[in-house]
């Protein structure tokens, strides 16, 4: 199978001249481009698998490429950027970004990322052919039927816990914002609403993982959000 096409939009040549070499050593395709107008001319001429973005570019705020992307694309968006702010992050990812690395980062650091969204994507490319259920690991959720099940046992979850899983299930590998969960469950994101998702996510932890302090599938991102793991 072809490694992804992977687009880099980074302004910064020895940042660009790490990532490039990276990506030449474990095969991946790639293109480049040095500012926000390249970005969005190549991403819409050549379809990229996969976007790593700088925000600080010189003709625009990397936020504003995400946006316009996501005007007629869903590719998967990895924002690399000094910015370690979590407002930034949020910014970003609340503009439809899918992850956010920070600089500086390790190589390892990046690949890792670049596996977790190739899965994702693969998974995304199997969605049509299992649409009514969900696996990974010993968590499994039947959309059909509206159960979920801990290996062979079926867990009782209330309706805001089914639903924030759901919502978790169906973007793995993905940070989902506070802003992005609250809007997609209750229809709004007042402070309450996210003081009641910390509560529910308390609790849905309490029901899926082993040891919810040291969680499995549900990733706490502080600030931010939280991401389903994907399960070996």
């Amino acid at each position: 199978m072809n490694k992804p096409l992977i687009l880099i939009v980074e302004d910064d040549s020895s940042v660009k001249n790490l990532i490039t070499t990276t990506l030449k050593a474990h095969d991946y395709r790639y293109l480049t481009a040095p500012n926000g107008k390249t970005a969005i001319l190549e991403a819409s001429s050549h379809n990229p698998d996969i976007v790593l973005l700088d925000l600080g570019l010189p003709d625009m705020d990397g936020v504003e490429v995400i946006q316009k992307i996501r005007t007629w694309s869903n590719m998967p968006i990895i924002v690399i950027s000094a910015r370690s702010e979590d407002s930034d992050k949020i910014d970003a990812l609340d503009a439809g970004a899918d992850d956010y690395l920070t600089k500086p980062f390790s190589v390892e650091e990046l690949l890792a990322r670049l596996r977790v969204t190739q899965r994702r994507l693969m998974m995304q490319n199997d969605s049509a052919s299992e649409a009514s259920s969900f696996a990974n690991g010993d968590l499994r959720i039947d959309y059909a039927a509206g159960c979920v099940y801990i290996g062979k046992e079926e867990l009782h979850l209330t309706p805001i816990e089914y639903k924030l899983l759901c919502l978790l299930s169906q973007n793995i590998g993905k940070v989902l914002t506070h802003t992005f969960i609250t809007q997609n469950i209750w229809g709004s994101s007042w402070d309450n609403d996210i003081a009641s998702l910390r509560v529910f996510m308390a609790t849905l932890r309490k029901k899926i993982e082993k040891e919810p302090n040291a969680p499995q599938y549900i990733q706490t991102h502080i600030g931010v959000g939280y991401r389903m793991l994907k399960v070996e």
